[in-house]
């Protein structure tokens, strides 16, 4: 497994995303910095890290969705390659088009900074196989915009072709309103594309991989990755 983690004006967890990347896979992952036109040869995973790309002006993750690098990490992820979005890295997914949907202002207005858990959707892709189906884990969330909100008919279809990867719930994996920290449609963490080759989610998994600093709930996702 080959994976390079794209950088740009702003952005604050790549050292995380590298550092989990490496304990899974052993390879230490290149830093690709946003006005590079194309990724390392024989990439196999691309990742677009949590931060504050560009300020979060204009809407989060809008101006590094039309960065130098992103027309490459498209074309990766059209032949079948990997993109793992975090945090800002799924806003970004979601403003280049290669998610659904968008992501608004968190439904209390304000940021939030916590552990949450979330329930395993679907355990059979290439992110999640070393999860099982339900498994409730334990993330980190850290975000003032991770309302994901979607036309109707989007989210219809999202939920009966099984792309939703994760979803706000409590320790027993029940899934109610008070269990959803930002008021996302049907408690959404993280989807994935048509394909199952793009998944992007708010929570932040590269936290979770060290028993010393909160669990290590988030190994088993860069495991799956490098399975």
């Amino acid at each position: 497994m080959r994976a390079a983690v794209i950088l740009f004006p702003g952005i604050n967890r790549e050292g995380d995303a590298a550092r989990a990347l490496k304990q899974a896979t052993g390879a230490t992952p290149t830093i690709v910095w946003h006005a590079e036109r194309e990724l390392p040869a024989g990439v196999d995973l691309v990742v677009l890290p949590g931060g504050f790309s560009y300020g979060d002006y204009l809407r989060c993750g809008a101006i590094a969705a039309r960065a130098p690098i992103m027309k490459a990490v498209g074309d990766h992820a059209a032949r079948g390659g990997l993109v793992l979005g975090i945090c800002n890295g799924f806003q970004i997914l979601c403003e280049a088009g290669l998610l659904p949907g968008v992501l608004m202002r968190n439904a209390q207005r304000r940021f939030l900074c916590k552990m949450q858990h979330v329930r395993v959707e679907n355990a059979q892709t290439p992110f999640t196989r070393r999860y099982a189906p339900g498994q409730v884990v334990k993330f980190a969330i850290a975000h003032g915009e991770g309302n994901f909100v979607a036309d109707d008919e989007t989210i219809e279809r999202i939920e009966a072709e099984g792309r939703v990867a994760f979803r706000y719930a409590d320790a027993e994996g029940r899934v109610v309103d008070a269990t959803n920290p930002n008021g996302s449609t049907h408690s959404i963490a993280g989807v994935f594309n048509e394909r199952f080759n793009v998944l992007g989610l708010m929570p932040h998994p590269e936290n979770l991989i060290d028993p010393l600093v909160g669990g290590v709930d988030g190994r088993a996702l860069f495991a799956s990755l490098a399975a």
